[in-house]
């Protein structure tokens, strides 16, 4: 819903856009490109200048199989990068599992804290969360990268997401967390298979209904991936499923998602426009996002 007003981040009337920078060697897409902290704050600032709302900066890869970074590493990772783009007036958000790290986060500047474990990897987040008063994007989960996909068993998996996201909603809400302040991602691809996948998306409308704004990260994911396969079964490759990305994020925005999180934030920039402007039309206000600066061009 492009109605949410959340602490600290921007509101433009539409569906915010999320770029993602991983200061990893091995996330699953684009591990590696931007390891080097000064490549890292580049790329936060191009990311801006192409369109995105919020910069997500994470230090650990979560991808299938992944193993855990220490503390230090990932601090070390991230620290520096968060500060130099949030001293450009850069909405920064922290991807981190660990409390001690969201803490160093926000003081270097970041003004969100997105935890794909909701809180469960590391019980004393939600309590740096109260504390620091920023929103916090619980996310469904039910384990770490190294064995999440055994545990991708439903008989209903939106009913399921939403219920566990409820009872994280509720434990967070009991430890001091604002309800103002939480962000509800359903976790594509986090111990779920490509048909939990496309079932979770198609039950955003019972998501909205947990009443909290919603994020949606299907960017290079692998169930875009093996949907695209060639004619040998062989998934497309990563980078080139940003175009079916850019069909999810026109969608979801379409369906009321607060932000999407995206690799690629230009063409997503671009989409959730076209959705504002969709949206609008439909509240019987067409000219909200239209370009009065000339007339229609007709065909030519």
């Amino acid at each position: 819903m492009t109605g949410w007003s959340v602490p600290g981040m921007p509101e433009p009337g539409r569906c915010l856009v999320m770029g993602v920078v991983n200061v990893t060697p091995d996330s699953f897409s684009d591990g590696g490109r931007w390891f080097d902290p000064d490549i890292a704050i580049r790329h936060g600032l191009d990311l801006v200048a192409e369109g995105a709302d919020i910069v997500d900066v994470g230090g650990e890869s979560t991808r299938p199989g992944a193993a855990r970074v220490s503390l230090e590493e990932e601090l070390r990772r991230i620290e520096p990068v968060i500060r130099a783009l949030s001293a450009e007036g850069v909405p920064v958000s922290v991807d981190t599992m660990r409390a001690e790290v969201a803490e160093v986060a926000v003081a270097a500047g970041a003004r969100l804290v997105n935890d794909v474990s909701g809180g469960l990897a590391d019980p004393d987040m939600p309590r740096v969360v109260a504390a620091t008063g920023v929103p916090y994007v619980v996310m469904h989960w039910r384990g770490h990268s190294r064995d999440m996909d055994s545990r991708a068993l439903y008989h209903d998996v939106v009913t399921e997401v939403a219920e566990e996201l409820r009872k994280r909603v509720d434990s967070v809400l009991a430890v001091g967390v604002g309800e103002e302040q939480i962000i509800l991602d359903p976790g594509l691809g986090f111990s779920k298979q490509a048909k939990h996948n496309w079932a979770v998306l198609a039950g955003i409308d019972t998501l909205n209904r947990l009443g909290r704004p919603l994020v949606i990260g299907a960017s290079r994911k692998r169930f875009l991936g093996r949907l695209l396969a060639d004619a040998e079964g062989t998934p497309r490759p990563f980078e080139r499923s940003d175009d079916a990305t850019l069909a999810v994020t026109a969608l979801a925005a379409r369906a009321g998602a607060w932000c999407v999180r995206v690799h690629k934030v230009g063409p997503n920039a671009d989409a959730v426009r076209v959705a504002g402007a969709w949206l609008a039309a439909e509240r019987g206000d067409a000219g909200a996002n239209a370009d009065r600066r000339e007339p229609d061009e007709g065909r030519r």
